[in-house]
Parts: structure tokens; C-alpha cells; sequence
């Protein structure tokens, strides 16, 4: 503040000296012009007097230099200036401080021009006979005779004019001493009573910046720093309402969060952790206290953990995975990792939910572990009937054709049982995701034209049209064979449920430059609105009758669904009733 006193201090004395200055400047120079001019017309009233009372005469050359010269000199006593007399065509007659014989022809001198031009000539420069600066003024004169002089001029030197210029600059100089002394100290004393106050807005400004916020300014004026005093008091009041309210918020948040069954981790765009509750410090094994303010990297996860954080960085995007933990004691976590925008602004970072979902897991693997004991434990004698049956199908019995109804029903069913069995397996297989995925690119076209190939067969025996359309140039990472499993399950799905003489169509199309979609439509029965949403559930069958006499097991749909999601893709279904039934498939181009 002090510096800035200073500055306004300056400020104020030089734009007074500036000012007192140029008035000096401008005075200075009026003075001298007004005197030259002053001594301009003086000088042209006398030579008016002298050509009036003067006597004139002419002759000889030699005596009228001698005639004028001594005119000049008496004239001079008179004037105090110097006086020279010249004629017509520019020879000097007479002057009064030289002498004119040796005097150059002046007819060519500015004042005599401007004498003979405009009646009145006017000059100053150093004169060429004097060494010095000298102001000249000439007129001319109407005269009778023909050797008469024409020209009167007066020379006066301006030493004394600039010795008055510079006794006036000095007083100037002076007086603008005075008047800096004077005015540094007002200005000082104005700019202390103007910084005063903002000295003390300034440390309740600091004061509040420190988050004292029962600091206020004594306002003891109502002018412009007034206002401001008062401005900083409403300002110092907003913020101790807002502060109390965002700490009350805080709490309550902090509440929430430390009662949260579920783990919270907020990672900016960074990498750093700004947050995280109770819960996510038990099921991470740190605690807050070491990790808040600390790029996510340093804290020692499994890689896993680390690679989803930093893919959901990069991509901005929801990501949700599903990871084991062994640290601090083994675990299943399901993460959900959720990309921040708040109002709509620029990405922010990321949110973490982390929930144990072992036991859940732990449940449904058990499920999945007693359906496939169960379907092993029946598939020997299962497959030792349809072996019996094939013997006695190959074999003589008594009564042949009751022998053979009977043993082809035992046949077939075997066989169903068999697929059963087949498909509780590879579901149990999928669910638990021990079925890697082999990824590679596929190009849409040919596989697709393969596919539908495949089942032209089981199609032109109900009569039923298979129409395909692909968008060319597409390609998509995935599990080749998985991927025929889910189109060839639809397609043969929609074939079943297609009365003969229908259609079932499949599209494949772009969306952007990341996804693809699959669309697999059919004009069969359809599916009533009420089990849409149970569909995809293991043994969930729309018509039973008629699914057990197509030979489906109920669960085809369950192991697309699940195999569709391996993919990182989304499955949905459209239906009418008599209209049919469109299966849509979304998977991303690439699996990251």
C-alpha cells in the first residue's frame, strides 16, 4: 500500500509540474513574442517620423554618404537603435554604426524585399556586419528626387529581449520549486487520506482470505470507499452464511458416505484420490489418510484395479468389471467406475463404487456347480439308453414295429437329454466365465454369409425364406466360434418359432466408428408383452408344448444373453403377437 502512496504522489506532482511547466513554456514564449512585436511597431512609428521630418537630398554619391551617415548617427541618438538609409536599388547612403561604402548591396535582404513588396518589412538574424542577433524592420519612402533614398530601416539587437526571457525563466524555475515543494506535500497528505482506508479494507480483506470471517471494515465515510467498506462487510456476511451452510452440507455428506455399504472412491482427471469413505479404506485395505492427495498409482493394488482406472481416464466412459481381491482378505468386488460432469461441464475425473458381491456370487456359483454335478451324474446312464437303443434298433425283436415305436422314443428322448445336459454345461461354463474369449477380427460379410448358410438347410424344410442384409467394409473383434454360437442360436430360435411359408431376416449395420449391430427378425407367433422381460431366464419357455416338440431346452436365449455380455455388448428384443419377433445386438468394435 505504501508503494502504491508513493505511486499516487508522483503521479499527482507530475501532472502538476507537467502542468505548471507548459504554462511556463507558453508564457515564456508569448512574453517574447509580444515584445518583439511590440518593439516592431515601435520601431515603425519612429522611421515614420523620420521619413516625415528628414530632408532628403541628391547629387553626388560620395556626399550624400557623408550627408546620410552623419543623419543615421544623430537619428541614432534619438532612437537607440541603429538606422540605415538605402536606396532603391539597394546601395547603402548612410548607417549609423558602419560604414556604408564597404556595405553590401542590401536589395536582396528579407526586410527590404518584404518593404518593397508590402510597405513594411520585418526580420531577425544575426547580422553579417555585427555578429549577432539582431531584429530588422524597413519601410519605404516616396521621395521627389530621383537619387533620393527609398528605403528606412531600423536594427535593434535582442540581447535585451533574451536577458528578459531568461530573467523571466528563472523566476519560473523558481516559482515551480516552490509550487513542487508545495504540492509533493499536499499530494502526500491527499494520497495518506486515500490509501488510509484501503489499508484497512486490505487487512480485512486478508483477514477474510484466512477464513476469519467475523472481520468488517469501520466505515466512517459514505463516498466511494465508503461503498466499498460496505461492500466488503456483505461480502464478509454472504460468505460466513455460505460457509456455515457448505460445512452443515459437508457433514451431512460425510455422514452419508462413512454409512455407505458400499465403497466411494473420486479420483479427478489427474489420477488423484480427493475422496474416500470407511468403507472403501475396509475393502481396499488403506486409509484415507494415506492415500487423499495421492496419484491412485502409488496406492499398491492388484493391476486390474489399476488398468480400469485409468481406461475410464482415457475414455471418459462407464465402465463396470467384475475383479477378485485378495487384499486384506480375498473378496469379490463388483466396480463401478462412472465418469464425472458436473452440470454438464468438462470432464472431472471419475467415481468409484466398489460393493462385495461374494456372496452372491458365492451363491450362484453353487447353483451353477450342483446343476453341472447333476447333469454329470445323469449323462452316463443317459448315454448308456441311447446306446441300449441303438442296439435293439439294429437287432430282431418279436414284434418289430411296436419295438421300433418305442425304442425311437427312447432314442429321441435320450438325445434331448443329452442337449440338455449339453447346454446346463456350457451355461454353467459361461456364467462363471470360464470360457476365455479367443479375439480376433472378423469380416462381417463373409461371416455372416457363412452362418446364414449353415442354416438353409433346417430352413427350406419349413419352407421359411432367410434374408440377409450386411452393410459392407465392417469388421469386429470377437470370438469367432461364440459369435456364430449367438447368430446361429437366434436364427435357428426364429426358424423354430417361424410357421412355414414365413420369413427371418438378419441385418448387420455400423453405428459410428465404435459399435455394430446385429438384428435378427422373424414373422413368427411373437412373444406376449408380459414375458419380454423374463425371456432370457434358464428354462423359461414362452409356449412349453410347442418349445419340447421344436426340441428347445429353455435355455438358448440365457446362454446368448450371457454370451453377448462376455462380448461387452447389450441384447434386446421387440415383439408382436402374430407379427413376429426382432432380436438387436450391440457390441463394440474393438474389446478393450
Amino acid at each position: 500500500m505504501n508503494s502504491f502512496r508513493m505511486r499516487l504522489t508522483l503521479i499527482m506532482i507530475t501532472m502538476i509540474a507537467l502542468s505548471v511547466g507548459a504554462a511556463g513554456l507558453f508564457m515564456a514564449n508569448s512574453f517574447k513574442v509580444n515584445h518583439i512585436n511590440a518593439l516592431e511597431d515601435n520601431m515603425v512609428r519612429e522611421m515614420n517620423i523620420i521619413a516625415a521630418k528628414i530632408e532628403w537630398k541628391s547629387g553626388d554619391l560620395t556626399k550624400l554618404y557623408a550627408y546620410y551617415t552623419n543623419e543615421a548617427k544623430e537619428l541614432k541618438n534619438y532612437t537607440g537603435a541603429r538606422v540605415t538609409f538605402i536606396r532603391s536599388d539597394g546601395v547603402v547612403l548612410g548607417d549609423s554604426d558602419w560604414d556604408p561604402k564597404s556595405m553590401d548591396n542590401h536589395l536582396g535582404r528579407v526586410e527590404v524585399k518584404e518593404a518593397i513588396e508590402s510597405g513594411t518589412g520585418r526580420a531577425i538574424r544575426a547580422s553579417g556586419t555585427a555578429n549577432q542577433n539582431n531584429m530588422y524592420v524597413a519601410i519605404p519612402v516616396e521621395t521627389a528626387p530621383i537619387q533620393a533614398p527609398k528605403i528606412i530601416r531600423l536594427s535593434m539587437s535582442l540581447k535585451e529581449v533574451d536577458e528578459s526571457i531568461r530573467q523571466l525563466t528563472l523566476v519560473l524555475i523558481v516559482g515551480l520549486l516552490g509550487l513542487f515543494i508545495v504540492a509533493a506535500f499536499i499530494s502526500y497528505r491527499i494520497a495518506l487520506g486515500l490509501t488510509r482506508p484501503l489499508e484497512q479494507i486490505t487487512r480485512v480483506a486478508q483477514r477474510i482470505k484466512n477464513m476469519d470471517y467475523q472481520a468488517r471494515v469501520k466505515v466512517s465515510k459514505q463516498d466511494e470507499i465508503g461503498e466499498l467498506g460496505h461492500a466488503i462487510n456483505a461480502m464478509a456476511d454472504s460468505l460466513q452464511v455460505q460457509m456455515s451452510r457448505i460445512q452443515q452440507n459437508e457433514n451431512q455428506l460425510e455422514s452419508v458416505l462413512n454409512n455407505m455399504i458400499n465403497g466411494i472412491v473420486m479420483i479427478d482427471k489427474n489420477g488423484k484420490i480427493v475422496l474416500m469413505n470407511r468403507r472403501a479404506e475396509l475393502v481396499l485395505g488403506f486409509s484415507a489418510r494415506d492415500l487423499v492427495g495421492r496419484h491412485y498409482a502409488e496406492a499398491k493394488q492388484q493391476y486390474e484395479l489399476s488398468q480400469m482406472i485409468q481406461e475410464g481416464l482415457t475414455g471418459q466412459q462407464h465402465l463396470r468389471e467384475e475383479i477378485t481381491f485378495y487384499f486384506p482378505e480375498e473378496r469379490l468386488l463388483e466396480l463401478n467406475l462412472v465418469p464425472i460432469h458436473p452440470e454438464g461441464n468438462e470432464f472431472a475425473g471419475v467415481l468409484l463404487v466398489l460393493q462385495d458381491v461374494s456372496a452372491i456370487r458365492r451363491l450362484e456359483r453353487m447353483r451353477s456347480e450342483f446343476v453341472a454335478n447333476v447333469s454329470h451324474e445323469l449323462k452316463t446312464p443317459i448315454t448308456a439308453v441311447k446306446g441300449f437303443a441303438e442296439t435293439l434298433l439294429g437287432g430282431a425283436v418279436d414284434d418289430p414295429e411296436t419295438a421300433r415305436s418305442f425304442l425311437q422314443i427312447i432314442y429321441d428322448e435320450s438325445d434331448r437329454l443329452n442337449r440338455l445336459i449339453g447346454d446346463i454345461l456350457e451355461l454353467s461354463k459361461i456364467e462363471s466365465r470360464r470360457i476365455p474369449l479367443v479375439l480376433s477380427p472378423i469380416e462381417m460379410d463373409t461371416f455372416i454369409t457363412k452362418s446364414v448358410t449353415l442354416m438353409e438347410s433346417e430352413a427350406a424344410r419349413k419352407n421359411i425364406e432367410l434374408g440377409m442384409s450386411i452393410e459392407p467394409g465392417l469388421y469386429v473383434e470377437a470370438d469367432e466360434d461364440r459369435l456364430r454360437q449367438i447368430i446361429m442360436n437366434l436364427l435357428s430360435n426364429g426358424i423354430n418359432y417361424t410357421p412355414e411359408g414365413g420369413r427371418v431376416s438378419l441385418s448387420v449395420e455400423g453405428i459410428g466408428d465404435d459399435y455394430i449391430r446385429f438384428q435378427i427378425s422373424d414373422t413368427g407367433i411373437g412373444i406376449p408383452k408380459k414375458d419380454l422381460p423374463r425371456i432370457f431366464e434358464r428354462f423359461y419357455r414362452v409356449d412349453k408344448a410347442r418349445s419340447r416338440s421344436s426340441g428347445g431346452t429353455g435355455l438358448g436365449l440365457s446362454i446368448v444373453k450371457h454370451l453377448v455380455e462376455l462380448h461387452r455388448g447389450t441384447i434386446s428384443v421387440t415383439s408382436s403377437i402374430g407379427i413376429g419377433t426382432t432380436f438387436t445386438i450391440e457390441l463394440p468394435v474393438i474389446q478393450n
